[in-house]
């Protein structure tokens, strides 16, 4: 039986909830966001420094390069002072392709991603960002919604 989505009770799991960790990580987007835009006068959105890289311009690819180093690196340096969490994807190599593929087209359609405009474009007050980020949320909400209410088994 299928129980209705306004009786489903909401618990947090106390034992994963990890406010001051989440609060650290925020801030130091924040701060690494705000850095780039007033030392560089560029939005750190990572469709639009990874797309620079793929159409190199002359000074224009070592700042973008390593930005993208220190997005890879940051697990492995931050593997020392603390447990990094267990991945689990539950999802077949082919979905996760589809996926990556709907994601680069809708950045494309979007003229950014959800970096460039959920982050950089709220903080600047960005209506076009504001649009674009009520949509990447409400379909995403909807794909949630979708893969686990109306497709998985019951």
């Amino acid at each position: 039986m299928h129980t209705p989505l306004h009786t489903m009770p909401i618990t947090i799991d106390w034992a994963h909830f990890t406010p001051w960790s989440a609060l650290a990580g925020g801030a130091l987007i924040g701060l690494a966001a705000s850095l780039l835009i007033l030392l560089n006068g560029r939005i750190a959105g990572i469709s639009g420094i990874l797309g620079g890289l793929l159409r190199p311009t002359p000074g224009e690819i070592g700042w973008r390069a390593a930005f993208l180093v220190g997005l890879i690196a940051a697990p492995w340096l931050y593997a020392p002072v603390s447990t990094l969490p267990t991945v689990r994807i539950e999802a077949s190599e082919g979905l996760l392709v589809a996926a990556g593929l709907l994601v680069g087209l809708g950045t494309r359609y979007g003229a950014g991603c959800t970096s460039g405009h959920g982050v950089c474009g709220l903080s600047r007050l960005s209506p076009r960002s504001l649009a674009a980020t009520l949509v990447f949320m409400a379909a995403g909400f909807a794909t949630v919604y979708v893969v686990r209410h109306l497709i998985a088994p019951h």
